[in-house]
């Protein structure tokens, strides 16, 4: 399976963003897609998730901001993240996992996509 992540960018606080991760490969061997983010210096962190029952996840501190979804059809899930805040700057990452039990660790997930960067200037 291979992910590729897209639609990162500099953007002002307040403003929106689509993250896209596209799938191909072996994409019906995965359930679960999450996205990640790390910044410089910080371990990286979960940011939301996806299985294929269409269940959403999200961790705290996007909670109310960012949607995660996904179109079966186009193999791609999204991350629209409103209210961008300079804490949200990092690089994106989605993976995938065969799991549908939510797992908020890295190393659960085998299959990564390359990053996109956020950038959210005051």
């Amino acid at each position: 399976v291979q992910l590729q992540a897209s639609g990162g960018g500099l953007v002002q606080t307040g403003a929106s963003l689509r993250l896209s991760c596209a799938a191909s490969g072996r994409t019906a061997s995965v359930d679960t897609t999450s996205w990640f983010r790390q910044s410089p210096g910080k371990e990286r962190e979960w940011v939301a998730a996806i299985n294929g029952l269409n269940n959403p996840y999200y961790a705290d501190s996007v909670k109310g901001r960012f949607t995660i979804s996904r179109d079966h059809a186009k193999n791609t899930v999204y991350l629209q993240m409103y209210f961008l805040e300079p804490e949200d700057s990092a690089l994106y990452y989605c993976a995938a996992t065969p799991s549908r039990l939510l797992s908020t660790t890295p190393g659960r997930y085998p299959y990564w996509g390359q990053g996109t960067l956020v950038t959210v200037s005051s």
